[in-house]
């Protein structure tokens, strides 16, 4: 599946449609356990030394867009730490053995950011094995299906709460003393945050407020410590996401109501996250930037 980010080319046929081979995981999905994988970068792409020195701590960058980004900011020139759970063990070597083979360091710290105290920890962790924190990605997430409000459990929605919204607050407030002026942070919200579908909508009420989160966050961060912050919206993505407890009959027709007619790849979306985390967006905080295979957040 990889492609050539270089050369142009036909955007509708860069990548596969729908997926053809999709197995409906138990969350949380793998990456090891997909037999057709997402293309997060690792033969594709090429870095140009835009985040040199910078110390990055990414959640759910096991996998997915996660693990496009770490490896685009380790290609980028950034030493990377990526939070993970432990059951996903297995993807987080392997994106660890692509940073380093970028010649830069790896921090694996495996947990649950659903718990307050594994927050605290990981930034702490993150903090001390870097020797800094520069850029914070707050990535983790989970989404699964339900069939609607009165089959909607109370742990369910607690669990999306805690692990998709509680957690960026948790993160964020235990990173930003050891920001300094120019550091970024960038959340990833979704195009369900604007625009929701009834089978997720609870996840859709998390990404909604990701995107209110760092909206609102904006000007204090930058008024008080000159730090900038920004969310990333994807469209519809393949990844172990899309798997775990996921929706078959969605799977089948995924991407496929784009003007693209196929989902979006994660590597698609790293050079978003290399943007924002670079000093080259130095004049972008509380902006939303979608990258939706054409169907937009507004």
């Amino acid at each position: 599946m990889p492609t050539d980010l270089i050369t142009p080319q036909d955007p509708r046929s860069q990548y596969p449609g729908p997926p053809s081979s999709f197995e409906i995981q138990h969350a949380p999905a793998t990456q090891a356990a997909m037999s057709e994988k997402p293309d997060c970068g690792e033969f594709s792409y090429k870095g140009s030394g835009r985040l040199a020195g910078r110390k990055a701590l990414i959640t759910g960058a096991d996998s997915g867009i996660g693990r496009a980004a770490a490896i685009a900011f380790a290609r980028e020139g950034a030493d990377v730490a990526i939070g993970y759970l432990p059951e996903e063990q297995e993807d987080a070597e392997e994106v660890a053995k692509y940073i380093r083979e970028a010649g830069r360091k790896a921090v694996l710290l495996p947990g649950d950011v659903s718990h307050e105290g594994f927050c605290h920890r990981l930034v702490a962790d993150a903090f001390e094995q870097l020797g800094g924190l520069d850029i914070l990605v707050n990535n983790a997430g989970r989404m699964g299906k339900t069939e609607g409000l009165l089959e909607t459990s109370t742990e369910r929605f607690d669990t999306l709460m805690k692990t998709n919204i509680y957690s960026i607050f948790w993160i964020t407030k235990a990173a930003l003393p050891h920001l300094k002026p120019g550091a970024s942070i960038i959340n990833t919200t979704s195009v369900q945050g604007f625009d929701p579908s009834p089978n997720v909508f609870d996840y859709a009420i998390t990404k909604a407020a990701i995107a209110n989160f760092t909206k609102g966050l904006s000007e204090p961060l930058m008024e008080k410590h000159g730090v900038r912050i920004n969310a990333v919206a994807p469209g519809p993505v393949w990844t172990p996401l899309q798997e775990a407890d996921g929706d078959k009959k969605k799977l089948e027709k995924l991407g496929s109501t784009t003007p693209f007619k196929r989902p979006g790849q994660p590597v698609e979306l790293a050079p978003v996250y290399v943007l924002l985390a670079s000093q080259e967006a130095s004049y972008i905080t509380g902006e939303i930037y979608g990258v939706t295979g054409g169907m937009g957040i507004a």
